[in-house]
């Protein structure tokens, strides 16, 4: 970074100097005073203390080692002990003695170098340059930082409000491409009724993902309802719902063992609709999509959505991340990303896992869940995960 040659005062690197000697302050002072460094000055230990209570963004501490009353050593440690100076980089100025158990002492409480006198100003002022260059990269990234949480939760915000804003025309949309559906006797003019109402009912599951995003990152997590449930009937009800949309395409489930447990029935047939429906959008369209259920363990039941189609080894640890991009195949779906996101999410919050294997030309993404979910009654959980877990 390259700071500029002058700097208001409020901008300016704060660089402590501790020495009971006045002559010995103005001489560093004189060294490494400018436009650029604002200099604090103390002739003891209490008087740096005061300093650091007033000035807590202090880029750099030279200390004196021997005062009276209160030595650099007791003033240094005294500064590590506390967690708002505990971060300043201290340098011990000393006219004593070279010998390692003396050195000890002074990093032990917290030094990171130390000057013999009588000081060389061209190593001082290399020294002190380089922490003060230091901490204008700390500030400035800080910043960066600020402003980019900033952005980002305005970024949120607007698009939470423009979600919930879009639902209302989309609404009178589909009202009204329904009453054409209905009464229309023209065949043309139902047939673009139909393509409206597949449209709208794409665009609302668009926006409907955009909402449950800023649930997740605005709010902390998702409101979950869990109640009794088996999840043969759940995957059923869905897969139902699905083939509709699907019915030129193959889709097959089968089950095991006991697959009753305590789930948000409704966000678990989200999470098991965005498995088929991107392994329909996806995978091969010669092969069927296959839902396996396992419900043989004790404590836990597991949901197998397995697709023709391989997915590329580079892509395979970025498949949970929201609006992730990568690869397409020509003439494929195309998405906000955000459906494998939420369902991991959804898994996340339930106290499950879920992941994602691709070898052989199939792919399976496997979910995990306990068979009696930890958020027992509608409370809000969740919030976000690490990464995907690995392969089951």
């Amino acid at each position: 970074m390259n700071p500029t040659s002058a700097q208001s005062p409020d901008d300016r690197i704060k660089c402590l100097l501790v020495d009971d000697v006045p002559e010995n302050l103005i001489a560093l002072e004189a060294l490494l005073a400018s436009d650029r460094v604002e200099v604090l000055k103390a002739q003891s230990g209490p008087q740096a203390l005061e300093l650091l209570l007033r000035h807590g963004d202090v880029a750099l501490a030279l200390l004196d080692v021997q005062m009276p009353d209160m030595n650099g050593f007791e003033l240094a440690e005294l500064i590590r002990g506390s967690e708002r100076t505990r971060h300043i980089p201290l340098i011990f100025i000393t006219a004593g003695s070279r010998e390692q158990n003396w050195q000890f002492r002074g990093y032990e409480s917290g030094a990171v170098d130390f000057l013999y006198k009588p000081i060389d100003p061209y190593m001082l002022r290399t020294k002190a340059n380089v922490f003060f260059e230091l901490y204008e990269r700390k500030r400035a990234l800080a910043q960066q930082l600020e402003e980019r949480t900033e952005a980002l939760r305005v970024n949120e915000m607007f698009m939470a409000v423009l979600s919930h804003d879009l639902r209302t025309p989309l609404q009178a949309i589909i009202m009204g491409a329904t009453v054409l559906q209905r009464q229309g006797a023209d065949e043309r003019i139902a047939s673009v009724a139909r393509r409206m109402l597949q449209s709208s009912e794409r665009m609302s599951c668009l926006i409907e993902d955009l909402l449950d995003v800023t649930r997740i990152r605005q709010a902390g997590g998702l409101a979950l309802a869990p109640a009794a449930i088996s999840m043969g009937t759940l995957v059923e009800r869905t897969l139902d719902e699905v083939r509709t949309g699907f019915p030129d395409r193959q889709i097959e489930s089968s089950a095991r063992g006991d697959a009753t447990g305590t789930w948000d029935g409704q966000r678990i047939s989200q999470v098991i609709a965005n498995l088929v429906g991107n392994a329909l959008h996806h995978g091969s369209k010669t092969a069927p999509v296959q839902v396996e259920i396992d419900g043989e363990q004790a404590d836990e039941v597991a949901v197998t959505v397995i697709n023709g189609g391989a997915i590329a080894p580079e892509l395979l640890p970025h498949l949970f991340n929201p609006f992730r991009s990568g690869a397409r195949r020509p003439g494929g779906h195309h998405g906000l990303g955000l459906g494998l996101f939420i369902a991991q999410q959804i898994v996340v919050s339930h106290g499950g896992r879920i992941s994602a294997a691709s070898r052989d030309d199939t792919t399976r993404f496997r979910v995990v869940l306990p068979r009696h979910a930890a958020c027992a009654g509608a409370t809000v959980i969740g919030g976000r995960a690490a990464g995907p877990a690995s392969p089951a």
